[in-house]
């Protein structure tokens, strides 16, 4: 799915810079193996070089930089939790989850997976659900996670939000959807595992 919230697409151009930084050194190193391997010039008394020391030392350290500098500020944007309009409770079952809305008139209700025979056209296999959850565009949004009995992870890609359900922890995220849609939420992890 593609991206519906601000976090997700930082995310994104999060990736696609350490893919940038990446590619630049597997083609540096492709290059050097290359020129060193057909290059018939050796040098058999080199016992040291303090100068391609100083380099190979200095230019990994400022590699590292470049890429957790912006991993540090996605990991604080991540759990800033900034006035939330809505909380959503989420509740860990095997196989299932459970959901409450404690703002307005406290409704609850439980969201099973629909079986693959069961499956309209249209649907998603292993994804649609019979109660999905409505939430609202341009508001933030809280959600409170739990386990009712075994591990669980809740997670919805589309809006870059994975968190732990870990029965007798009450676990926060928050998220901003900002295009309208369906996301697909999962567990993504091997229930209890």
């Amino acid at each position: 799915q593609n991206s519906a919230s601000p976090l997700m697409e930082q995310l994104i151009f999060f990736h696609d810079h350490t893919l940038l930084i990446l590619t630049m050194i597997t083609i540096l190193v492709g290059y050097l193996m290359i020129t060193l391997f057909f290059n018939k010039l050796t040098n058999r008394f080199l016992l040291e070089g303090q100068t391609i020391e100083l380099i190979w030392t200095i230019l990994p350290a400022i590699t590292l930089v470049f890429i957790a500098l912006p991993s540090l500020r996605l990991l604080y944007l991540l759990d800033e939790i900034d006035n939330p309009s809505i909380t959503l409770k989420s509740i860990g079952h095997q196989w299932y989850w459970s959901y409450e809305y404690s703002d307005f008139l406290n409704v609850e209700f439980d969201s099973y997976m629909i079986p693959t025979n069961e499956l309209n056209l249209n649907s998603f296999r292993l994804l649609d659900v019979d109660n999905r959850t409505v939430l609202p565009m341009n508001t933030q949004i809280r959600v409170l996670v739990t386990a009712a009995d075994v591990l669980h992870s809740w997670t919805v890609p589309a809006l870059g939000v994975k968190i732990d359900a870990t029965p007798g922890r009450l676990n926060q995220t928050n998220f901003f959807i900002n295009r309208p849609g369906l996301f697909f939420g999962q567990c993504s992890e091997i229930c209890g595992a």
